[in-house]
């Protein structure tokens, strides 16, 4: 099976790359050669590639970032996926559809099945990546979306990276919000879980792909430095104690109903996938 990917220099495209590469024939593209927001330009990448499916990455997902570059951010995840999702419909080309956990505005309480009403929320980001699903329903019948969220993977950015950058001995304490709730996932598990789905080419519909279990911001970063072997002290902080330009959700976690009724594999927890991650990529981590 051909899979073509958008996005293709991302963190989780070059995961999917090295995870999955032994079993279907990956296809990374990326600017300039593939604009997605260019209709014309994504139409031929699809047409020379001839995929059986699109795993479809690109994304403006610099959160604050989307408030100040409001057009910027639907022209991306709103309009490019659009494009991506015509084009592939008129290639006879199953779609994979890459989302956010910021569709749900995440103040009514989780947890969020495929099953609740998303509206997205109250950021740019959260509204620009709704309108994108949108898009790929109306336009792409054969479709998958998956909603991921809180991704780290090889190489960065993520919130992982960022804090055994922070954890390097000259700050006493760190200040991490403890008041937001979610679920940490590992690009290597959203890897995992896509060679099942992709495996089930008449799957249609929309699936969350998190790791099992839940921590907030503090949980998380305690967790990093235990399996880091690192003694940085943590000490929560409200989310009005570190304001953002975009409101983050203060519960963004996702059930896994969708996976259960497929009869796919669960997510791992996210301790395990962590301590996986920071094993591979630091030489820590053994639990």
């Amino acid at each position: 099976m051909r899979v073509m990917l958008t996005g293709g220099k991302g963190m989780l495209a070059r995961t999917l790359l090295a995870e999955l590469g032994a079993d279907f024939d990956i296809v990374p593209t990326d600017l300039p050669e593939a604009d997605i927001t260019d209709e014309e330009c994504i139409d031929a990448v699809v047409a020379r590639v001839a995929p059986d499916a699109v795993v479809h990455c690109a994304a403006m997902t610099a959160v604050d970032k989307c408030e100040t570059e409001r057009e910027f951010a639907f022209r991306v995840n709103a309009r490019g996926t659009a494009n991506v999702a015509a084009a592939c419909h008129r290639h006879g080309v199953r779609l994979i559809a890459i989302s956010t956990d910021y569709v749900f505005g995440g103040d009514a309480g989780g947890p969020f099945s495929e099953f609740d009403a998303a509206d997205g929320g109250r950021t740019v980001y959260g509204r620009s990546k709704f309108a994108g699903e949108e898009a790929v329903r109306a336009l792409c019948p054969n479709h998958v979306i998956v909603r991921i969220s809180w991704l780290y993977g090889e190489g960065g950015p993520s919130f992982v990276h960022a804090m055994m950058s922070l954890a390097d001995g000259t700050r006493p304490v760190l200040k991490v919000v403890g008041d937001q709730r979610g679920n940490p996932t590992s690009a290597l598990a959203v890897a995992r879980t896509l060679r099942g789905l992709l495996a089930r080419p008449k799957l249609c519909g929309t699936f969350h792909a998190t790791c099992e279990g839940e921590a907030t911001w503090a949980e998380f970063a305690r967790e990093i430095f235990r399996l880091a072997g690192k003694g940085q002290r943590v000490e929560e902080c409200t989310t009005e104690e570190f304001p953002r330009p975009a409101p983050r959700p203060k519960d963004s976690r996702l059930e896994k109903l969708g996976l259960r009724l497929a009869g796919l594999p669960p997510m791992p927890h996210w301790k395990d996938a962590l301590a996986e991650f920071m094993k591979s990529e630091w030489g820590t981590g053994n639990g």
